[in-house]
């Protein structure tokens, strides 16, 4: 019995190994912080980079003035190169105000005979998975940046 207390003692003051176990227990939750740090760090990079890239295309529009289909579709190739988006990731389209009206409508006939004004909408979007999504942790989200500008 003394024996057995002896060795509980012993064993009970022996603190060789308690750095290996609290690096065991402290390890995986600094890991996933600074998974989480770079993970935030590149969504907030890309959203800042569609941002970007939707007031270089407010640029273009304005110097184009991008009256024509073939004027929208360059504004959209520029953006597709500087973006690395797809083509169909990208729009650009025609949208009008009628008056004092808030809303855009997309067909200038629905002014009637009132005032109408003139933009350039450019829309881009892209999607974002986190490395988390790989082992069934939340999901991926959808960036949308919209940009429009008075032409006429």
């Amino acid at each position: 019995m003394m024996n057995a207390l002896a060795r509980f003692a012993r064993i009970r003051h022996d603190d060789r190994g308690s750095m290996a176990i609290e690096t065991a227990f402290v390890a995986p939750v600094l890991l996933i912080l600074a998974l989480g740090g770079f993970e935030v760090s590149s969504m907030v990079a890309r959203q800042t980079e569609l941002q970007s890239a939707a007031g270089e295309a407010a640029a273009v529009v304005r110097a184009v003035a991008s009256t024509t289909s073939a004027e929208r579709t360059t504004v959209r190739d520029i953006l597709a190169t500087s973006t690395g988006l797809s083509a169909e990731q990208i729009t650009v389209t025609e949208v009008y105000r009628c008056g004092t009206a808030t809303a855009y409508v997309t067909n200038a006939d629905s002014c009637g005979s009132g005032v109408e004004y003139k933009f350039i909408r450019v829309d881009l979007t892209d999607t974002y998975a986190p490395t988390w999504t790989k082992w069934g942790v939340g999901s991926g989200f959808t960036y949308n940046v919209s940009r429009t500008v008075q032409i006429g």
